[in-house]
């Protein structure tokens, strides 16, 4: 019975989350953190983080890979489940729903508007996302010269994130090694 009620518990806030947010999985960050850390006490802060942070470098949706490490967390494999089921199910109904009842309207100007509208206020969402994760990540000189080289060889250089991702983990683990043998 314990399990079920925990399916269900981890299905209803994913499917929470799912329903409110628009742009897609990094959109729902903030939410997930909010639920998962702040309401539900299913991970600490610097857990989430931790499962934020494999799950944009793993190939698929932030949502969807946040979700699946929470679940399993809470409740193993099938937790897992019922989290990605929870998420993933409101956009695949909206989807349907689109499809059958908007193609229609897919070159009307309100509607452009609308998402136009949904759009920016993602960025806002993402945004205050970074911040908020920056300033538990970001502790020392190393930390912020990764991330300010990680956004410049991606943003201006135009170099895969991937590749981003990757030399960060190798200078974090080279600074970490050397200042070890420094010490020892």
């Amino acid at each position: 019975m314990k399990n079920l009620l925990n399916y269900w518990r981890l299905f209803s806030v994913f499917f929470k989350i799912g329903c409110s947010t628009f742009g897609g999985g990094i959109a729902m960050i903030p939410l997930i953190q909010r639920e998962v850390v702040d309401h539900k006490k299913w991970a600490k802060e610097e857990e989430m983080i931790e499962y934020l942070a494999i799950a944009q470098s793993v190939p698929g949706v932030v949502a969807i890979n946040s979700s699946i490490f929470v679940g399993n967390k809470v409740s193993g494999i099938s937790g897992a489940f019922f989290a990605v089921l929870g998420v993933t199910l409101p956009a695949v109904v909206s989807i349907l729903l689109i499809l059958a009842f908007l193609s229609g309207l897919e070159n009307n100007v309100y509607v452009e508007k609308i998402f136009s509208g949904i759009r920016a206020a993602t960025v806002a969402l993402v945004l205050i996302t970074a911040i908020k994760m920056g300033k538990i990540i970001l502790k020392g000189k190393v930390a912020y010269l990764i991330a300010v080289t990680a956004f410049v060889i991606i943003v201006i250089f135009n170099i895969s994130a991937a590749w981003a991702i990757l030399t960060g983990g190798v200078v974090g683990f080279l600074v970490y090694f050397f200042s070890k043998r420094r010490k020892g």
